[in-house]
């Protein structure tokens, strides 16, 4: 036996197995706005589940606390497709702890496990730009697995006549999800005759799409399975819809490599 050794200390390994053992002594509430009201508005990390498995690690900083960042999670999964029972825990942190990621260290202790799986997935990605309209996502993209539903009630719009350009500010408020559209002078000169009350999003897209090609046949809105966009512009080919249906598609460019996510930063 040798009479020297060597003897490293991991304070990362460390830090990551005592917030990981602090999340697991909580039981999870569900992802809704009561228990959402009961968090503190204090910094901290968060988990999200579905249907009691660990989907999502995110964090809270001091101008995000933790209610600001579970509320954006909720609304962003109201109008979803294909989303299970969610639930969350949450772990105030102070806020010193935030310069060395605390998140990270969880997402990556949870990853070598095979959880965590939306934080490698796409799930709190930023806006990706005009650039990626024309991207196919993968297959395991959080915007493929949970797509948009555009059979969400849009309960804030009235019916009424509106100005498109109005309705546009209405509507991008109203949906749950990205609505990203480019601004024209036409569009305050376009009357949008919604006929019902809290009309479903696939509807009102759908009468607004019909208004602006009438007026530039070049225009149409798009719905893409992770944000709705409105542009003179031909729709790619994996669209989900296109407004009016008879717009032309074009094919859609190749997916490019995916990155981790652990923030939640979305247009709605």
């Amino acid at each position: 036996m040798s009479a020297s050794g060597e003897f490293r200390l991991s304070i990362t390994q460390a830090l990551a197995d005592q917030l990981a053992s602090g999340l697991a002594d909580l039981s999870p509430d569900p992802l809704d706005p009561t228990h959402i009201a009961n968090v503190a508005a204090k910094p901290g990390v968060y988990q999200l589940y579905e249907n009691d498995v660990l989907v999502y690690v995110g964090k809270a900083e001091a101008a995000e606390s933790l209610p600001k960042r579970l509320r954006q999670h909720h609304d962003k999964l109201s109008g979803r497709r294909n989303v299970g029972s969610m639930t969350f825990t949450c772990l105030y942190v102070h806020e010193d702890m935030h310069a060395v990621s605390p998140e990270r260290l969880l997402i990556k202790k949870y990853g070598a496990a095979g959880f965590a799986s939306w934080n490698y997935a796409g799930f709190g990605s930023k806006d990706p730009g005009k650039e990626r309209d024309t991207t196919k996502i993968d297959d395991g993209h959080f915007d493929a697995t949970h797509p948009i539903n555009l059979d969400f009630v849009c309960a804030g719009i009235r019916a009424r006549s509106y100005l498109l350009s109005d309705l546009l500010v209405t509507v991008k408020a109203a949906l749950p999800f990205l609505f990203r559209y480019q601004k024209a002078p036409f569009h305050d000169d376009v009357i949008v005759a919604v006929p019902n009350d809290a009309p479903k999003a696939d509807d009102l897209l759908a009468i607004m799409g019909a208004c602006v090609a009438e007026a530039d046949a070049r225009w149409r809105i798009i719905a893409l399975p992770g944000y709705v966009i409105m542009y003179p512009r031909e729709a790619p080919s994996h669209a989900l819809k296109t407004y009016p249906e008879s717009a032309a598609v074009t094919p859609a460019a190749p997916p490019s490599a995916g990155d981790l996510f652990s923030e939640d930063d979305y247009t709605l």
